[in-house]
């Protein structure tokens, strides 16, 4: 599990979760993002380099607002090489 802060341009971190993908042997990524200024929710999944995002509902008040992404990969995955890409 990655956590990470809020975000501004949803299709950067896209491009960064196909990075991981590509150059750590991430297989699969899913979570919640927010995104500073949006009341939404985004959605993010990924299968390997195949990314998919969008606002799926608005944040509600129970909801812990947070930016949290879980990855899975090969055996051996190198978190914090993942967690700086993540980061950009």
């Amino acid at each position: 599990i990655v956590d990470m802060p809020s975000i501004a341009n949803p299709d950067g971190l896209a491009k960064r979760v196909a990075e991981a993908a590509e150059q750590e042997n991430v297989l699969r990524v899913k979570g919640f993002v927010e995104v500073g200024g949006k009341p939404m929710r985004l959605l993010l999944q990924a299968v390997g380099p195949r990314v998919n995002h969008y606002y799926d509902r608005a944040w509600s008040a129970e909801d812990d607002r947070r930016s949290r992404l879980v990855v899975i990969g090969l055996k051996g995955l190198n978190r914090p090489a993942i967690e700086r890409i993540l980061a950009g």
